[in-house]
């Protein structure tokens, strides 16, 4: 735990008591704070009152004498209307911060020589977060990772100058993070996501470009519009600027060519590292994520071969691409965590020959997004709600059948899959869609599929992301 020792002696409101809350009220009750704690939900009021956390309904508090309002990240800022707390603090000048912010100013103030790597983006953040951490765990740095993936921040333990934190921030983190300093900011992509929070997409980049614009590099992917913008303005600022690109050759910056890494200056490239037999790595996507990771441990002080390393003992995350068994030629993917179109696509694009598992509670526009990677597919088992919708776009241009579950899916495809001559296969669980219909969530989803995957006869699972 990281006791909030910066708010000693001050009072401070908080809003929102669920575990990153509970956490971030017990770190400022450590750090010496006068805290009042206050939930819409009655039992997590309940909950915190019984961990000796004060606890008061904050609309009868007095707000002028509050220094600092701690709001949980979940809870709506600006949009699509500012929650009640909210406009009470904006109405006493009250500051409004949440649990990173909380980190920032005890890093700054107690150790502020400790690396301290920051990442966001919309997509790929935790498994750059995890690459990241393992690099550098595997190279023997006392390392801590948490943040939106993992430990909520205050749960950490406590600042050393040489202690390494690598912390995933979502944009509502960094929107209650005005002093966030990363020694190495990473910004991976920026596509429309989380608009009914942010308003329009140009908020949500410029929330996104704060965590850059306030580190000490700036490591950003450049492969879209709104990315590449942000580091030219940062360049033009006078910020450290490097880039990174799963495609283009850059003049300066990192970029990839197939499976190789390669380091660009003055546009002279040279390899640094390679992706290839990381299974666990597969795809472009991958190749970004592994790019802004080798980038940020080149800053914190990491060597080539360290880093290379830990690329090829990486893991990989549960439920994101995930190896969970091989029998002969058959590998069976877990991509559980794809829950659209969008996010089926890197997963679609990593292999060429996909016995692919798909359906469940389908989101607006289907899978017609993902029809330039049909003819990957050798046979399609689709379940849940979605499966009528899916064989309709299907149609002539892909084998289906109806599976109906999960389980059937997976005995049907692996039986299938160890049939077909035409070398290595993958039966892959990417659906595409919600898990709603059939399971309480993506993860229990995931588990379900490497459960069948498990119980086939002479499969050699393969471990590491449980």
């Amino acid at each position: 735990m990281i006791a909030a020792r910066s708010f000693a002696g001050r009072k401070v409101a908080l809003f929102g008591l669920g575990g990153s809350g509970i956490a971030t009220a017990r770190a400022l009750i450590d750090g010496g704070a006068d805290v009042l704690a206050w939930d819409d939900n009655p039992d997590s009021v309940a909950k915190a009152a019984e961990q000796s956390i004060p606890t008061g309904d904050l609309r009868a508090a007095e707000w002028p004498g509050f220094a600092s309002f701690v709001l949980s990240p979940g809870v709506p800022l600006t949009h699509p209307k500012p929650h009640w707390t909210v406009e009470l603090a904006r109405g006493a000048g009250v500051e409004i911060i949440g649990d990173v912010e909380l980190f920032t100013r005890e890093r700054i103030a107690r150790a502020p020589a400790a690396p301290f790597i920051a990442i966001t983006g919309t997509n790929g953040k935790s498994t750059t977060t995890a690459l990241t951490a393992h690099i550098l765990k595997a190279a023997g740095r006392d390392t801590q990772m948490g943040g939106n993936i993992g430990r909520a921040v205050m749960t950490l333990d406590e600042l050393e100058d040489d202690r390494f934190y690598v912390v995933e921030c979502s944009s509502y983190q960094i929107d209650l993070a005005p002093s966030i300093n990363p020694t190495a900011g990473v910004l991976l992509n920026l596509t429309p996501d989380h608009l009914d929070r942010h308003g329009t997409m140009q908020h949500y980049a410029s929330i996104k470009e704060r965590l850059v614009s306030g580190s000490e590099t700036a490591i950003i992917g450049v492969d879209d519009i709104y990315c590449a913008q942000i580091a030219d303005r940062l360049e033009k600022a006078g910020r450290h600027v490097v880039r990174v690109s799963k495609r283009l050759p850059l003049t300066d910056g990192f970029f990839a060519d197939g499976t190789n890494l390669m380091e660009a200056s003055d546009g002279r490239y040279e390899r640094i590292a390679f992706l290839e037999g990381i299974g666990s790595l597969r795809g472009q996507h991958n190749a970004q994520n592994a790019l802004a990771a080798v980038a940020a441990c080149l800053k914190v002080g990491l060597d080539l071969g360290e880093i290379q390393s830990g690329l090829e003992s990486f893991p990989g995350l549960a439920h994101r691409m995930e190896q969970v068994g091989r029998k002969g030629k058959v590998l069976f993917v877990n991509d559980s965590k794809a829950t659209n179109a969008d996010a089926s696509a890197p997963a679609l694009s990593s292999f060429p020959r996909i016995y692919w598992i798909a359906g469940g509670l389908a989101k607006e526009g289907g899978i017609e997004p993902l029809r330039s990677y049909f003819p990957r597919i050798a046979k399609a088992y689709l379940i849940g709600e979605a499966a009528p919708a899916f064989s309709a776009t299907l149609g002539e241009a892909v084998p289906y059948e109806i599976s109906g579950t999960l389980a059937a899916a997976v005995e049907h495809a692996a039986k299938d899959a160890d049939a077909d001559g035409s070398g290595e296969a993958v039966v892959l669980l990417s659906p595409a869609c919600a898990s709603f219909d059939q399971f309480r969530n993506f993860e229990v989803r995931g588990d379900a599929f490497r459960t069948a995957v498990e119980a086939i006869e002479n499969i050699t699972p393969i471990g590491g992301t449980r």
